[in-house]
């Protein structure tokens, strides 16, 4: 086996196929990158859980198949010098050359290596940016306590031409609706992915690609498999078992008070005031008379205040919130503006974007932010 590749190719595919690898493995083989040389270039790494694919283009000698060990190969990609890198197969070796830089690699059993599952069926096309964009403002959301592993998750349900996006550590809920192409115009499913993997996906199959192609494990089939395909990546993975809460119902359809801010605004407020405590404390929001005013810190801890102008129409409100959480909801929201939607002091709040000041509620994305109770 030998080959030569440009260096920012076998980077990024490399950083890619990286991703899948386990801290942990169950097999030691499962450390390793598979370096598949035919035609092309074919690298691969798993976890048994997540499998991810990426092929690279190359001036090839000689055919063969190798396993490496991966995080190894990553970081001894990223160090070498932006020159043509040559890997030659000697003996149990890989030797990898880059100018006057010099490796040698071990090599691991291809013989114990696992079957990886093959892509799923098609199911449809994404645009790559508005994927991303849904990712990130969903996975936000999503718990982290793998004890709790549903809730680790994001949600998927697919309508004909319409998905829905919907995480929530039960104290936060974010639920994104876009377009989509399905391949079949009839298209029902629903499937759970970790949030994690589909970030990861998010990421980097949207780089460089206007689409990204969704693919779906047919029901019923034993493998349950969510896939993830651009030009030259793909990555499956296994989703989770159990089922996700349902959460259209927490949405509330009506509004006892509306706040609109401006979001720049808002978010300096928050960082600010919340200096003087910490992510788990509550923020104190005082809304009401075109105020709104922040107010954090109580007793003799340090204590920080604020007002900002907004446009307000209801009942006067005062709330709290994880600033964290807050923060988190703005930023994801992508708009000039956000409108606040309140049900009472003690229930939770919708933040929705808004394009303009006066301009109509953008509801592909909502944000629900559960209230804290606070010390007055």
């Amino acid at each position: 086996m030998k080959f030569v590749v440009e260096r920012e190719e076998l980077v990024d595919a490399v950083n890619w196929v990286a991703r899948s690898l386990s801290t942990r493995p169950i097999k030691q083989e499962l450390l390793g990158i598979m370096i598949d040389v035919d035609t092309s270039i074919t690298l691969t790494g798993s976890d048994l859980e997540t499998s991810t694919q990426a092929v690279l283009k190359a001036d090839i000698a000689s055919k063969g198949k190798v396993l490496v060990p991966g995080r190894l190969l990553a970081e001894i990609s990223r160090s070498l010098p932006s020159k043509p890198i040559t890997f030659t197969l000697e003996g149990t070796r890989v030797l990898v050359t880059a100018g006057a830089a010099k490796f040698t690699l071990p090599t691991l059993s291809t013989v114990e290596y696992p079957t990886l599952p093959d892509v799923p069926e098609t199911a449809g096309l994404i645009a790559s940016d508005v994927f991303a964009t849904a990712v990130n403002q969903v996975a936000i959301a999503a718990g982290k306590d793998d004890s709790l592993p549903t809730l680790t998750g994001v949600y998927i349900e697919i309508n004909k031409n319409n998905i829905t996006l919907a995480a929530t550590d039960r104290y936060r809920l974010a639920v994104r609706e876009l377009s989509w192409q399905a391949k079949n115009s009839e298209l029902e499913a629903t499937t759970l992915l970790r949030a994690r993997t589909l970030s990861d996906a998010a990421k980097s199959l949207t780089s460089t690609h206007s689409q990204v192609t969704l693919a779906l494990s047919p029901t019923g089939s034993n493998e349950r498999l969510v896939g993830f395909i651009s030009e030259l990546k793909t990555m499956t993975s296994r989703t989770l078992d159990g089922t996700f809460p349902p959460f259209r119902h927490l949405l509330p359809s009506e509004s006892v008070a509306q706040a609109t801010i401006n979001v720049a605004d808002f978010l300096d407020s928050v960082r600010r005031v919340a200096l003087v405590t910490d992510k788990t404390v509550p923020l104190r929001l005082d809304f009401g008379n075109g105020i709104l005013r922040l107010e954090a810190g109580t007793g003799e801890e340090a204590q920080a205040t604020e007002e900002i102008e907004i446009t307000y129409s209801g009942e006067p409100i005062a709330i709290a919130f994880n600033p964290q959480y807050l923060t988190d909801g703005l930023q994801a929201l992508g708009t000039p503006f956000v409108e606040i939607d309140f049900t009472g002091a003690a229930k939770p709040a919708v933040l929705v974007g808004k394009h303009e000041a006066t301009g109509v509620k953008d509801e592909s994305y909502k944000y629900l932010l559960m209230p804290m109770r606070y010390s007055s």
